[in-house]
């Protein structure tokens, strides 16, 4: 029977490789098809175009009510126990703790892949032990830690799996798996068509992201997502994300080891203790400054004020304007600028105004045009979605002790100063709060 499903998936897979192949001057209007996506669940999704037009669809409700999971009998310890919390439409929800707390366990009571002991799971006021499992799957987004890419299909392929589980048309899936891989920052005519394999592990979590929300899910479901990946593809992805989630609106329950992530992504903060208690839940702010016993205030940590950086995004600061001169200016015109700017520094921005290095009185000594030759290194560039503690770490290490604030062109936008940061430290509450 397993088999049987297998080959049956495999072969319905298949159908997008050779869509994939066709001319792309047949542009006639795709009409929906609702295969099997016709069962439970189904006012939950919306197809694209309601999508869209609907901007203020949010996400379900998630509740666990008084939930409890025994892997044995009813003499063995819980996995989870009791557990009762509401995660409201559109939040990111982040399930934290130590090893063996019931994290994963309860997020993956969300799509039945374990069921509970006693109590309930809903979904908007659905009891979901009432729906199909597998229909109800194919209307929740999944992604783990290793991404679980079927490596002997292509990025299309399988972006375009559940789509293609849920009978939708070819042109239609094709359309929506190149809006997907472009929403997730890569070029479709670029890695459309390579496998998982001649991906790095950064461009997978990306595909494994497109792949789970490729039906507009109202929950979508995330196991250590990055937690395979080095810090610095790390904390890209996780600006990435929110800026994303910003668009979606999809309701994340997010499990992480790490406190300073669920302080960075979530909206709340489950708090989980051994024996898979809840310990807390609530906003980060108020489990930095009010953790709810010993144990919480442990796991937090004893830095919790520089924590409470986590909370502030680098858009949520007024920025600068540092003094700027083009790359072909002349020399002596920029070291004026920086002359007038009452600045060590001046920054060189190339025709796009893109940073292109710091320019000192020294490096304009030499008469002639300006390059970026001259110029010491831009970096540290953040991120508007930057925590200000990422964006104090990276500032402590530049020569000039100042981050420049970019688009996602790579433009300028402005620079943030470690003055500016130690002032929201003396604040009561975070900026952007």
């Amino acid at each position: 029977m397993g088999t049987q499903r297998r080959i049956e998936t495999n072969a319905l897979l298949k159908g997008y490789d050779k869509a994939s192949n066709r001319s792309r001057s047949d542009h006639s209007r795709m009409e929906p098809h609702c295969g099997e996506g016709s069962g439970a669940y189904d006012t939950m999704q919306p197809t694209m175009t309601e999508a869209r037009a609907t901007e203020t669809r949010r996400g379900a409700v998630v509740e666990f009510d008084r939930v409890t999971k025994r892997y044995g009998g009813r003499g063995d310890a819980a996995a989870v126990q009791e557990l009762s919390l509401l995660v409201p439409g559109g939040e990111v929800c982040v399930l934290v703790g130590p090893s063996g707390c019931g994290k994963t366990t309860t997020l993956k009571m969300v799509n039945r892949l374990v069921e509970p002991s006693s109590g309930r799971v809903l979904v908007d006021g659905d009891d979901i032990g009432r729906r199909n499992p597998v229909q109800l799957r194919r209307r929740i987004g999944y992604v783990i830690q290793q991404t679980g890419l079927f490596p002997h299909l292509t990025v299309g392929a399988n972006v375009a799996t559940v789509p293609r589980l849920l009978g939708w048309d070819a042109h239609r899936i094709r359309e929506r798996v190149d809006e997907l891989i472009e929403l997730v920052g890569l070029d479709p005519e670029e890695y459309r068509d390579r496998y998982p394999a001649q991906l790095s592990g950064g461009e997978r979590q990306r595909i494994g992201v497109a792949r789970a929300i490729a039906t507009d899910p109202p929950v979508l479901l995330m196991d250590e997502p990055f937690g395979a990946v080095d810090p610095i593809t790390r904390g890209r992805l996780q600006n990435e994300f929110l800026r994303l989630h910003q668009q979606l609106g999809t309701t994340i329950l997010f499990v992480t080891h790490d406190i300073d992530e669920a302080i960075k992504m979530g909206d709340r903060i489950a708090v989980f203790k051994p024996g898979g208690r809840l310990a807390q839940y609530d906003t980060p702010m108020a489990v930095l400054e009010q953790p709810a016993d010993d144990y919480v205030a442990r796991f937090v940590g004893a830095d919790r004020g520089l924590k409470r950086l986590s909370l502030s995004r680098v858009r949520d600061v007024p920025l600068d304007h540092p003094a700027t001169v083009r790359v072909g200016d002349d020399a002596a015109t920029a070291a004026r600028v920086l002359e007038e700017s009452h600045s060590p520094y001046v920054l060189l921005l190339d025709a796009q105004d893109r940073p292109a290095g710091w320019l000192s009185r020294k490096q304009l000594q030499q008469p002639g045009p300006i390059g970026p030759e001259r110029a010491g290194s831009p970096e540290p560039l953040l991120d508007k979605e930057s925590t200000l503690r990422d964006a104090l770490s990276a500032m402590l290490g530049s020569a000039v002790q100042e981050g420049l604030v970019v688009d996602e062109h790579g433009r300028l936008l402005g620079s943030l100063s470690i003055e500016a940061i130690s002032s929201v430290l003396r604040q009561e509450e975070p900026v952007g709060s």
